[in-house]
């Protein structure tokens, strides 16, 4: 998955790339230290509200981050077909 995504770091604006989703976290990619363990994160995906999360662990641009909730699996499915429709990224596929 290669989506551009708005989202806030200890409470300020960062964009980011979106590079894996799952129905309790996602993979996340920007600037080397542009968050830490433990940062809370809000994400506002193709429209959609992601569930609050927290960096999980960050390895230099890349970080994950673990919803307190869980994304429907039906909006995973949406993003994904989303995704597809715009073939000139690599295709994401839902994941069981």
């Amino acid at each position: 998955m290669s989506l551009t995504v708005k989202s806030r770091v200890r409470s300020r604006v960062v964009y980011v790339e979106l590079v894996d989703l799952s129905e309790g976290g996602c993979k996340i990619r920007a600037k080397p230290g542009f968050a830490q363990v433990g940062d809370r994160v809000t994400m506002k995906v193709a429209g959609i509200n992601a569930p609050l999360g927290s960096i999980a662990w960050v390895d230099g641009g890349l970080a994950g981050v673990a919803f307190e909730g869980t994304m429907h699996p039906a909006v995973i499915d949406y993003l994904c077909s989303q995704q597809q429709t715009r073939e000139a990224a690599p295709q994401l596929r839902r994941m069981i």
